[in-house]
Parts: C-alpha cells; structure tokens; sequence
C-alpha cells in the first residue's frame, strides 16, 4: 500500500489547541501512578532489568534513561485505537481523539525498550505519568535474541476509557480531525508508521487508517481550531 499521508497534508490542521490547565482532581488518586512507579522500581531492584514493549509515541520520543530498543512481537495482544475519548493532549472536546493502546487477541509487532540499569523511581514515574492510568501489564516479548519479560500499557476492557466496535471509517473520521495540546492524531499516526517501517515493522491496521485519514484531509483545505 502507498503511503497517502503527508506532513502537508497533516499541516490543514492546526498544529496544536491550547492547554486547558491542570486536570480535574478526582479523576485520578492522587498517589495512583507514584503508587505504580514505586512497584515498578521494587521490581527492578529484584531483578536488575526492566523493559517496556511499546507500540506507539514511546518509539519515537525517546527518554534519557533508555538504554536501548530493539523489534519484538508479543501474543494474546493486538494495536488497536481502543482507548479514549482525548480531549486533552490529541484531542479536545469539540472533537474527542482516540488513543492506540494495546488490546487483548492477536499479536503484535512492536519495540522492546531497556531502560537503564540505573534508572530510578523518579525516572519511572516519569514514563507512567506519560501514559493513561490503566497499570502497565507483563508481557513476553519475542525478540531475534530470545523471549524476555517486559512491561507494557494495555487497556483492560473492563477499564472506562475501552472503546470497542467501531468501523475504519469511523475511526479514521475521528482521527482525521482531532488536535490537542500536543498535536494531532494524524501526525501521531504518521510518526508511528515512519518509525515502525525503520524497524522493519509494518503494520496494516495503521496502513489502512493513514490512507483513510489522507483520503479525509485531502477533502478539505483548513480545520478550524477549537476554541
């Protein structure tokens, strides 16, 4: 399939809508994700190495305490545009996004990240607090080398935020016009494929929709902001 996608086309969009301030309190416990950071850090020091299987902006925005990254592919998991609605960082409320998570059946190709061996309780709670609340889950991830343990951010389906049940279409009318604090859901998708093909990765759920999202952009000139 022939990418569709483009930053030109991506740039009918605004780049960004702004901030809408600190999150309501409640939403999250206040000591949720130290509380993860912590078990996370406990583990490390048990077993002196932690990684982290990511499918999506991990791959390209890189932490200073990774150590390094490698392909791998674990089971029982599938990519999917299962977590939502965001109507904060790629998305607002005029036009809620949906996030790519990870999703139960299937496989999935993605990247094995080794954090430092050094990496700290600070450091981890820095890499939680970036992804939403649902606890990271331990996988088996595949790689050239060998099997080897792993963490990674799915969404339980039991979790409020789980979508399910919708089309292509539909998703990609989503993502198509959907932009947040930190950008759009477009060029989220198109940084994703750019770094997955680096790897060696393709993935034709995200081949399908950035054609889909293209065919969308391509039908109008401007997007406007949200206000």
């Amino acid at each position: 399939m022939t990418q569709r996608l483009t930053r030109d086309l991506i740039g009918r969009l605004p780049e960004s809508v702004p901030d809408p301030g600190p999150i309501a309190r409640g939403q999250v416990p206040e000591d949720h994700y130290p509380t993860i950071a912590r078990k996370l850090f406990e583990a490390h020091r048990r077993t002196g190495a932690t990684r982290f299987f990511a499918i999506g902006s991990l791959i390209w925005k890189p932490r200073p305490y990774f150590a390094g990254m490698e392909p791998a592919r674990v089971h029982g998991w599938h990519r999917a545009f299962c977590l939502g609605p965001d109507t904060r960082y790629r998305g607002n409320p005029d036009a809620p996004g949906l996030m790519l998570s990870l999703d139960r059946g299937g496989s999935c190709k993605g990247m094995v990240i080794r954090l430092k061996d050094d990496v700290g309780e600070a450091e981890l709670l820095d890499l939680v607090q970036s992804e939403p609340p649902p606890p990271p889950h331990p996988v088996t991830a595949h790689t050239a080398n060998g099997p080897v343990a792993a963490w990674a951010f799915a969404c339980p389906r039991d979790y409020a935020g789980y979508v399910s049940g919708l089309s292509d279409d539909e998703i990609a009318d989503r993502l198509s016009c959907c932009v947040g604090m930190r950008g759009t859901m477009a060029e989220y998708v198109l940084n994703t494929i750019e770094h997955l093909e680096e790897a060696g990765i393709h993935d034709p759920m995200l081949w399908r929709m950035q054609a889909l999202i293209a065919e969308r952009l391509a039908l109008r000139l401007t997007f406007p902001a949200a206000p």
